[in-house]
């Protein structure tokens, strides 16, 4: 995408192993999706004018040099879909800066800024976007989970007398409030989230059909913010990309192993767990086929 005279490649991190990598770090780290943007420009103009996003940025220089003037905000939290625009910036900035080659700048959710490459010299910058988690994504994840109740999935009383109209939402208001009360529950959203992180593409090429038992494969995760817990039988659940796998327990070491988004041979995760290579080819080829793990070519 083209915008004035800046070049913008979307979702590099899903074209760059290193930026995905990154990409990845950050995700683990802040417990959110994360999508990296490439901008390259040639002239002092600014691609965009002076603009705020809806979710925090952190941007990282990589050649030539761009100013970045932050305004700071004028509205707290502002959304996409907001019930009011924030109000005008200042005149003058608060920050004036010049990143050069290897700076790091974060720009929180809501601040006004204006960039544009230093003296109309060539500037290349990454920007990763962090999805932001508001209490309106919240309110609507308890929607969802309290569907299983009669109360929400039966009719508005439109028609109904004040009294109905009243018990219904009487009703409505006691299930929201003690759900909001239970210990956990921002905590069982988070897990939520991380349960539901989609995974990024990565075609398993030429094994899309089946791993081999070839130690020298490497082995990684697509998803960040996978999980490996134990059923009350013992056995291994791996939560990845909104679903659920149930293997044996002895595999649990070679899993929670591509946790940390590492890439493995296929070889050292039998060995983690104590299995045959033939054995770990097997799970390795279930998740590769939920495409939420990705096997390379052995490499010399």
């Amino acid at each position: 995408m083209a915008a004035g005279a800046t070049l913008v490649l979307d979702a590099a991190d899903e074209l760059h192993a290193r930026i995905g990598d990154l990409a990845a770090q950050l995700e683990r780290d802040f417990r959110t999706a994360v999508q990296a943007n490439l901008y390259a420009s040639w002239t002092a103009n600014e691609g965009f004018g002076t603009h705020w996003d809806d979710h925090d940025v952190v941007v990282v220089q990589v050649d030539g040099t761009k100013r970045w003037r932050l305004y700071g905000p004028t509205r707290v939290a502002p959304m996409h879909r907001d019930v009011e625009a924030p109000e005008p910036l200042p005149d003058e900035p608060i920050a004036d800066l010049v990143l050069t080659p290897g700076d790091t700048l974060y720009v929180p959710r809501g601040w006004w800024h204006a960039v544009a490459a230093e003296n109309g010299g060539g500037s290349l910058h990454l920007t990763f976007g962090l999805q932001s988690t508001t209490g309106a994504d919240l309110i609507g994840w308890l929607a969802d989970t309290l569907r299983t109740h009669q109360a929400v999935r039966a009719d508005v009383p439109r028609l109904g007398t004040a009294r109905q109209k009243q018990d219904f939402a009487e009703s409505l208001l006691k299930l929201i409030t003690t759900e909001l009360e239970t210990e956990g529950v921002v905590d069982r959203y988070a897990e939520f989230r991380d349960a539901t992180e989609q995974p990024r593409q990565a075609p398993s090429l030429p094994y899309v059909d089946g791993v081999p038992a070839s130690p020298g494969l490497p082995v990684r995760l697509l998803v960040s913010r996978a999980s490996v817990t134990r059923d009350p039988d013992g056995q291994v659940v791996l939560t990845a990309g909104g679903e659920e796998w149930i293997f044996a327990a002895q595999v649990h070491a070679m899993l929670a192993l591509l946790l940390d988004g590492r890439s493995y041979r296929l070889g050292e995760l039998a060995q983690a767990s104590g299995v045959r290579v033939e054995q770990a080819a097997a799970v390795v080829t279930e998740l590769v086929a939920g495409q939420v793990a990705h096997v390379g070519t052995v490499t010399t």
